[in-house]
């Protein structure tokens, strides 16, 4: 019976794959007939790097990586006011691109604490809504700005050296680097095509402070597996040789606490625990209190010590008010300003406007931090300031007071050579920082055309064929003035410049509903020209305002806001052909009733 079922089984078998040949020979004859419909070129996957900031200048670092529907963000920070933006308090990157597809981010990944990375942090989220992943110390600085802002903070995530993280098709692992402050990070970026190492500031210090040395071992390992792209700090890449170790201030802080006739006013960033554990220490050994002024230090501190990141001997900080219980060689302040930021303690203290600390001769200022591109005249206008009351000034280049936290060429050359990415693109400084490091790179043999320099908002594409440019999304940066709780207009920072520059000219007169001039042009100057030795120019443009006004009643036009705008622009042409200066010209016509 067995038997017999299998060999029905197999006839049927054969009918049927006959069956299958008929059909598919039917199939090939009408195809050959058919036209045959064109070849089409699989689309190549590609991760795109979008560089928002930090590729323009010092601070204001972002960078965004897209893959699909999916978007991770590094860093999100500010940078200072330039001197041709009056009344700016900070500067922010362009959110629009983000803002435009907040529904793709996974998350926001910070690579450490300083301002130049977290700053932009309250104002991003104030436009959309997305998790926060960075170390523990980052985030607790991070906490107090959004608090500040009166942000949520439930959305922040601590992340630890060693650790993988998901987002999206992104898995996000975390490096430990040394850098000017505890718990820095580099990234690896593991994408669809490939591995890309984002080393965030970095610096290689085998004798670092209160932590342990770069892993650099881990670097090396992602060399041997195999990297697709290198995106690195680029700050010191015109330094050659190494950058000091943050331990070699110890000798020099010893030498400037030791004085035993002067008090010593001291500032670094706020952000560089390291540099305020040092001089904390200093002071200990030589038996100086120590007093902080600044807001934005006070609260790094209060979050390192909370954290643990910082150890503060007991009895050892007194107030800024009880300075005065003490004599010059027993005390030091360390306070913020380094950058010569107006309205600083130290900016304060310069000018005479600190309610508490006033400078004389009895007094030693160190400047333990380098001056930020773009800064030197605020710094050169407080030192200037404390050298004509009789103060000392030290600085790092009179003495051995500041170490940087970026790698200098030796150590950029290690780095490239551990991670053996096949493509490099510079980040974070200047233009001549991106080229500086672009040329590194290549003569270390990565071939030209897998190094690009990028440009703020020119999308940088990675395939498994290499980079190369992409398209162009917003980018550039927002100017906030923190007093008007919002961003600054290009028109309203060009008024300011020409306030600055030229003063304002205002100009009012009356008409009635019939459409007469009833009150006479009125000029008032205030920073243009003093009128006392210009009457012969005021009564000139007042008569030119009158015949302004008058033919365009004639015209028979007589809205007051349309003859205002058209006087002003008549007004400006007129100042600049007998001055060639353009001030702020406000017009104000007003319909006035017999």
């Amino acid at each position: 019976m067995k038997k017999k079922n299998n060999i029905e089984e197999l006839i049927e078998q054969k009918k049927a794959t006959q069956a299958k040949k008929e059909a598919k020979a039917a199939l090939n004859a009408k195809e050959s007939i058919a036209p045959k419909p064109a070849k089409t070129t699989k689309k190549i996957n590609t991760v795109k790097i979008i560089p928002l900031g930090g590729v323009d200048g010092i601070g204001m670092n972002m960078t965004a990586f897209e893959y699909g529907d999916d978007i991770i963000v590094v860093d999100c920070g500010i940078s200072f006011p330039r001197e041709d933006m009056p009344g700016v308090d900070v500067v922010i990157p362009d959110f629009s691109y983000l803002v435009r597809n907040a529904d793709k981010i996974r998350g926001l990944v910070l690579t450490h604490g300083h301002e130049d990375h977290i700053g932009a942090v309250p104002y991003l989220l104030k436009k959309l809504h997305c998790d926060v992943f960075g170390t523990r110390l980052t985030l607790g600085i991070l906490d107090g700005k959004l608090n500040e802002h009166n942000i949520r903070t439930e959305d922040l995530y601590e992340v630890r050296a060693g650790e993988m993280l998901a987002l999206g098709v992104f898995d996000v692992e975390f490096i430990h680097v040394n850098h000017s402050m505890p718990d820095a990070i580099a990234l690896c970026i593991n994408t669809p095509c490939g591995r890309i190492v984002h080393t965030g500031d970095f610096k290689i210090d085998f004798t670092p402070i209160g932590t342990t040395p770069i892993d650099l071992g881990r670097f090396a390992e992602l060399g041997r597996k195999g990297v697709k792209l290198l995106l690195c700090d680029s700050t010191n890449a015109e330094r050659p040789g190494y950058t000091p170790s943050e331990s070699s201030l110890t000798a020099s802080f010893d030498r400037i606490f030791q004085d035993d006739t002067r008090r010593v006013v001291i500032a670094t960033f706020s952000s560089n625990v390291h540099r305020v554990q040092q001089i904390l220490e200093a002071c200990a050994r030589h038996g100086r209190k120590v007093a902080l002024t600044g807001r934005s230090l006070q609260n790094v501190l209060r979050a390192a010590q909370q954290l643990g990141y910082i150890d503060i001997p007991e009895g050892l900080v007194i107030d800024i008010a009880d300075c005065k219980y003490f004599p010059p060689e027993q005390l030091a302040i360390i306070t913020t300003g380094s950058q010569g930021e107006p309205m600083s303690a130290l900016y304060r203290m310069a000018f005479g406007a600190h309610t508490l600390v006033s400078l004389s001769t009895t007094d030693l200022v160190v400047i333990s931090a380098s001056c930020i591109p773009g800064n030197e005249k605020l710094v050169g206008k407080i030192i200037n300031e404390l050298y004509k009351k009789g103060v000392e000034v030290i600085t790092d280049r009179t003495d051995d007071v500041h170490v940087s936290g970026h790698a200098c060429r030796e150590e950029l050359k290690l780095m490239h050579s551990l991670v053996k990415a096949d493509s490099f693109v510079p980040l974070h400084g200047e233009f001549k920082h991106l080229v500086a490091h672009a040329n590194l790179a290549k003569s270390l043999g990565t071939p030209e055309k897998n190094v690009l320099i990028p440009f703020p908002g020119r999308i940088i594409e990675m395939d498994r064929r290499g980079i190369h440019y992409g398209d162009e999304v917003e980018a550039g940066h927002v100017m906030i003035d923190v007093a008007g709780g919002d961003g600054v207009e290009s028109a309203v920072l060009r008024d300011r410049m020409n306030l600055s520059e030229s003063g304002v000219v205002f100009i009012t007169a009356g008409i009635s509903p019939e459409g007469e001039l009833t009150v006479m042009p009125e000029i008032v100057s205030r920073g243009f020209v003093y009128v006392k030795d210009n009457e012969e120019l005021m009564q000139y443009l007042t008569d030119m305002a009158r015949k302004f006004v008058t033919k365009s009643l004639e015209r028979g036009i007589t809205d007051p806001t349309a003859i205002g705008t058209r006087l002003k622009d008549d007004m400006l042409n007129t100042i600049y052909q007998k001055t060639k200066h353009k001030p702020v010209v406000v017009t104000l016509i007003t319909e006035v009733g017999y």
